[in-house]
């Protein structure tokens, strides 16, 4: 099995709004007095660039909400501006009637643009995760089969040990005892099994419980989760049954709430193979159990 990921497409939403009032001045037929009607409540009076133009009211729209969202950078400021003439104001006074026409260049204030973000668990808090711990596990025996295919060593089994108990503490789980951590010859016997397949084919063999031998010998030992492959180690195969969703759920159980005291994670490890695998070429097994 594979990880597989999901990736939200981000898109990027802008939105600006801008009412513009016009007050227009009305022109007494008295004389020269003029008043202009007042701008709507909230509105903000831009000066016109014609000084014989009126004033504008701009009355800024609230960004609707945006949900989920997280603002990015600001977007330039936008312009907007009228190329028509201006509104005309006409009034008349004892002597005539006056006209006044122009245009005006109005720059609203910058607005955030919002990208959507993937919903994500909350990060786990300070002190609420278990604390990483060391130890020893009780090493192996280094058997050989008796092709001559090298078999699990102490160092196979600490190195196992120190990753698997490191990626449990990354995600927050509890880490299971090194003294729980233990070489087993049952699923050693199985990997030798399928080492001493005499095919030149590396998969020859390869599988859980039912695969077959190219020479027909019947299969012997227990069955585990397993990878191999050239320069794989202990700390390389955990990490590979962490990758695994399927490995993950049956070696590391991340669902489980019990105490990982009489927990038990059995591992076993070949190198080379029957006729021609180098001693880097390794399969390897694990499984989690009762102690």
């Amino acid at each position: 099995m594979r990880a597989s990921f999901d990736y939200r497409s981000i898109t990027a939403v802008m939105a600006l709004t801008v009412v513009v009032g016009l007050a227009v001045p009305v022109v007494s037929g008295a004389g020269a007095a003029s008043t202009t009607a007042a701008p709507p409540a909230g509105s903000v009076t831009v000066a016109s660039t014609d000084t014989a133009a009126p004033d504008l009211a701009v009355t800024p729209t609230p960004v609707a909400d945006q949900g989920d969202f997280v603002a990015a950078s600001a977007a330039p400021s936008p312009t907007a501006t009228s190329s028509s003439p201006r509104p005309t104001a006409t009034g008349s006074t004892g002597s005539g009637s006056s006209t006044s026409t122009g245009t005006s260049t109005v720059t609203a204030s910058p607005v955030p643009i919002y990208l959507p973000i993937a919903e994500e668990s909350p990060a786990p808090t300070a002190g609420s995760c278990p604390a990483a711990i060391s130890g020893t596990t009780p090493g192996a025996p280094s058997r050989t089969s008796p092709l001559g295919v090298a078999g699990t060593t102490s160092s196979d089994l600490q190195l196992f040990a120190e990753k698997y108990n490191a990626i449990r503490v990354a995600n927050c789980l509890p880490p299971v005892p090194f003294s729980n951590i233990r070489y087993d010859s049952c699923m050693e016997d199985r990997l030798f099994w399928m080492a001493e397949d005499p095919s030149t084919d590396p998969m020859s063999a390869w599988g859980h419980i039912g695969s077959q031998r190219s020479d027909g010998v019947p299969s012997v030992g227990c069955d585990g989760n397993l990878a191999g492959g050239t320069d794989n180690t202990g700390t390389t195969v955990a990490q590979k049954w962490w990758d695994s969703s399927g490995h993950r759920s049956s070696l590391y159980k991340p669902t489980y709430t019990g105490s990982t005291t009489n927990v038990c994670i059995l591992f076993a490890m070949t190198h080379g193979g029957v006729p021609n695998e180098p001693y880097s070429f390794t399969r390897a097994a694990a499984r989690w159990t009762s102690c």
